[in-house]
């Protein structure tokens, strides 16, 4: 079940025997493939570094903590993306864009952070749902942003356009480098994103 407001996430729970540990999102984004290309379940995870291991309040102590009773275990949403017929997945975010400073960019968001900057401050990775903005402001405009960045405090902003959904359909014209998790996957036109529920369960 997704988290609901108010309630408590995840449990007080060690890190199962034989399960893999990541410390960056491209390899969990891996992990995730490799299994849900076939159709199978995605195993239990530890985390101890990237952006999903950030959103989930960046624990220190390393594997010895996944291993104690101090580690927490808690259910996380995977999102699938079919980008121009072809199939992927990512645990943590979805950008598109050819630049930072200039032209459109899309930030599709199931965890908080991307490297140090707080770009989705009410994303959680058990709702249900993506945080999806999208905007083509000014190069003086994404200068003030980017300040912010670092707090959260860049939202709400009138030239980010943003959305909590499900599910999410677009069309980049023209195409845009695209990629999920840090990982990059070439340019882009169409791209359909679906939340999956509660696809994983991830130790912290």
């Amino acid at each position: 079940m997704t988290i609901k407001p108010g309630e408590e996430w995840g449990r007080d729970a060690p890190l199962p025997d034989g399960a893999p540990v990541f410390d960056n999102d491209a390899d969990l984004r891996q992990h995730i493939e490799v299994h849900r290309r076939s159709g199978a379940d995605v195993p239990p995870v530890g985390l101890i570094g990237g952006d999903l291991w950030t959103t989930m309040g960046a624990p220190v102590g390393g594997v010895t903590r996944l291993r104690s009773h101090a580690a927490r275990t808690a259910p996380i949403d995977i999102a699938s993306v079919l980008v121009d017929g072809r199939q992927f997945w990512f645990g943590s975010h979805l950008v598109a864009r050819r630049s930072w400073w200039r032209g459109r960019i899309l930030v599709v968001l199931n965890a908080e952070w991307l490297g140090g900057w707080d770009l989705g401050p009410r994303s959680h990775p058990n709702d249900g749902r993506v945080d999806v903005y999208e905007t083509t402001m000014s190069m003086s405009q994404r200068w003030k942003a980017k300040k912010r960045l670092a707090t959260g405090s860049h939202l709400p902003h009138p030239d980010i356009s943003s959305q909590r959904v499900k599910a999410f359909q677009t069309t980049l014209d023209p195409p845009l480098a695209l990629r999920l998790d840090g990982v990059s996957i070439g340019d882009a036109k169409h791209i359909t994103v679906r939340v999956e529920p509660d696809a994983l369960l991830v130790t912290v």
